[in-house]
């Protein structure tokens, strides 16, 4: 189910040699990313300040991955150095004086968990809601919005255990009929679930996400898709924001922004990651490696994982694999452990890197990785399971 000729694009990341379980956390890159490099730098050495025309060329084309991936033609999409940068500058745009509660999640990553319990201790009303159930938090996240709601801010697939959210269409129109914004974290989504947002019933939702997982795109390419008209005035928000405008900017007395995504625009940005990720979206349309067919890869890796952790019949009490359907599994096996921080630390020390959060032990598998190395890894944690 993998593509055996692969792993040799990953040369530099020396894929075939290490056991990397940590595809869900960070994909290695392929090789023309380090070409890429290469590229941004000598354009920056022979064109200089003028390099900044080149540099909106990558990001066009990063934008137009991002829309394939959320298979989003007309999209538009604001891109960022990462998803806080980009959510925040969404909350500043809130009218929450007069709507003062924001709705989420228990089980949101720390971009989002960590921003709105900063903003409660300033006052603003956060109700997180129980993720779990996973298939009925929609409709608990549902009940909870109301006309005093600015914003709801949930995952399509939870970070800690790679089960897919249902339902988000339900919220979707909830948030419509209370006038309140929808921002939906599909980081890890893309590129390993097929994602659609006409499907989903998002069309007036934000998403946001990057490339630093799945994408296998690194650092600094973060994006919000924002929903066709938007007139929303940013708070936290950069001169490129009137950049196509600048020389008339502050005549009106009134900040001026771009159009659509441009309001959620930033400033002076390294654009070595776009020059990056664009070679990466090449390659992958090249390879043929759409969001359909990495499913099919991860769903066949993830459940060599999952038969071959249960064909170790390690004491429940030890690990057990997070209950759920197979088809609701993201892009990773979860195990659920109570000394998850010290199997990846053993796994660590035998040469196979996993990671884990809090008591879950997380096995993320790439389309780079055969499937002797993804038994070998299974074969190796029932080695360091034996205390």
């Amino acid at each position: 189910m993998t593509i055996p000729s692969l792993a040799r694009h990953y040369s530099r990341f020396r894929v075939s040699e290490r056991l990397l379980l940590t595809g869900h956390s960070h994909q290695a890159w392929p090789d023309v990313a380090f070409e890429a490099h290469q590229r941004a730098w000598l354009d920056a050495a022979e064109m200089v300040d003028e390099k900044w025309d080149r540099a909106a060329d990558q990001a066009a084309c990063v934008q137009a991955g991002f829309r394939r991936l959320l298979n989003d033609p007309d999209g538009d999409i604001a891109l960022g150095q990462n998803t806080h940068e980009l959510v925040t500058r969404l909350l500043s745009a809130l009218p929450l004086r007069r709507r003062p509660r924001l709705v989420t999640s228990d089980a949101e990553f720390h971009t989002i968990r960590r921003q709105l319990d900063r903003l409660g201790e300033e006052g603003l009303e956060i109700a997180k809601i129980a993720a779990r159930p996973a298939d009925t938090v929609a409709e608990r996240m549902t009940a909870a919005i109301d006309d005093r709601t600015a914003c709801v801010l949930v995952s399509s697939v939870l970070y800690d255990t790679a089960e897919i959210v249902a339902g988000l269409d339900a919220v979707a129109r909830a948030c419509d009929r209370h006038g309140a914004t929808l921002l939906v974290d599909a980081y890890h989504h893309l590129n390993v679930v097929p994602f659609d947002i006409r499907a989903f019933g998002l069309e007036q939702a934000f998403v946001t996400g990057g490339g630093y997982k799945y994408c296998q795109l690194g650092e600094g390419n973060g994006f919000l898709r924002v929903p066709a008209g938007c007139a929303l005035r940013p708070v936290l928000t950069g001169w490129f924001s009137e950049f196509a405008e600048l020389e008339q900017s502050g005549r009106r007395g009134i900040v001026e922004y771009g159009a659509g995504a441009a309001r959620f625009a930033g400033a002076t940005y390294d654009p070595t990651s776009h020059y990056r990720a664009a070679a990466v979206f090449a390659f992958h349309a090249e390879q043929g490696l759409t969001p359909g067919r990495l499913r099919e890869i991860s769903r066949h890796q993830i459940g060599l994982l999952k038969r071959s952790f249960e064909a170790l019949d390690v004491d429940p009490a030890l690990a057990r694999v997070e209950p759920m359907p197979d088809d609701r599994r993201g892009g990773f096996l979860a195990l659920r452990s109570a000394r998850a921080a010290e199997l990846s630390q053993r796994l660590r020390a035998s040469g196979v890197r996993t990671d884990f959060r809090g008591d879950i032990l997380r096995l993320g598998p790439a389309p780079y990785l055969g499937d002797e190395q993804v038994c070998e890894a299974v074969g190796l944690l029932g080695e360091v399971s034996v205390w």
